[in-house]
């Protein structure tokens, strides 16, 4: 089939891979704009670097509902959109230009978890299962009816990281799967009643402090990771979280109850927290242990 690829993030390089490995003519990969990086270089999406490795026709615009891009989008001659995190709204210009739509590869089990967010949303909701839907678009948020579903249950120590590149996978054998079915499929409505939302993050929401339950450190520890991150109070001064785990320990919150090998374990609202990997402002990765003075109880 002569499709369209549109995305921008990791999670969406699989899906482009897949359905160059099944033999779809992709006419063109839409992705956004080269950012600029931490050190101030313009750095490319993932898949624009996939695409060029691939050989395929590459559209960046900076807008894709901009005249330009649309009609650049309807010279391609396609039967089909396929997207995958681009990362922004799809206006109704392009997702009536193919004669087949667009359907969208969703990191979640639709209707739970729409939005910008769904893996962190569902380890932060402590989900045991979530998933990857196939959508046909329409012109709501995560809205349109459902193609294909697989589900697959969350690791008790999984990160956000590491789940979205399990459902990156997930997401591009089920897109595959699904567009060779495409005519026999019967799209089915979500139930939108069930809905829940899964906002966009941003750098606040890793700002905590020990007044909330290890359990719940915990997982914004793993939703976070690798944006925003967690920073928590240590020793007078914040520190990035880069690994670490709940206990059930006890104490004022913020107390330091046992600094050793295993890491630093500061006592929450309900139950402890171990530190075990820490970063500080401008420092580099390394055992909490390194940041406790001599003077923390010991336990």
């Amino acid at each position: 089939m002569r499709l369209i690829f549109v995305g921008t993030s990791g999670f969406a390089v699989p899906s482009l891979r897949g359905l160059v490995g099944a033999g779809h003519d992709v006419a063109m990969v839409v992705t956004q704009p080269d950012r600029l990086g931490n050190r101030g270089r313009l750095t490319p999406p993932a898949v624009k670097v996939a695409a060029l490795e691939l050989g395929l026709p590459i559209l960046q615009p900076e807008r894709i509902r901009a005249p330009e891009a649309v009609e650049a989008l309807a010279q391609a001659g396609a039967e089909l959109i396929a997207l995958a995190a681009y990362g922004q709204i799809i206006p109704r210009s392009v997702l009536e230009l193919t004669p087949r739509g667009v359907v969208n590869v969703h990191g979640s089990v639709l209707p739970r978890w729409r939005g910008a967010a769904p893996v962190a949303h569902a380890i932060l909701a402590g989900d045991e299962t979530t998933g990857v839907t196939i959508m046909q678009m329409d012109a709501q948020l995560d809205h349109g009816p459902i193609l294909a579903t697989a589900s697959t249950a969350i690791g008790p120590r999984e990160t956000a990281a590491e789940l979205t590149d399990r459902l990156a996978v997930i997401g591009s054998d089920l897109l595959v799967e699904t567009v060779a079915r495409l005519d026999e499929i019967e799209p089915r409505e979500q139930d939108h009643g069930a809905a829940t939302l899964a906002p966009k993050l941003s750098r606040e929401d890793g700002e905590l402090d020990w007044g909330l339950s290890a359990e719940d450190i915990d997982r914004r520890v793993r939703a976070f990771h690798p944006w925003p991150g967690v920073t928590l109070p240590l020793e007078g001064r914040r520190v990035k979280v880069l690994s670490g785990r709940a206990l059930d320990g006890e104490g004022e919150p913020g107390v330091v109850l046992h600094a050793g090998r295993d890491g630093v374990e500061v006592a929450c609202e309900k139950g402890s927290f171990l530190l075990e990997e820490v970063q500080v402002p401008g420092g580099r990765p390394g055992p909490a242990r390194s940041l406790v003075g001599h003077h923390a109880q010991q336990r």
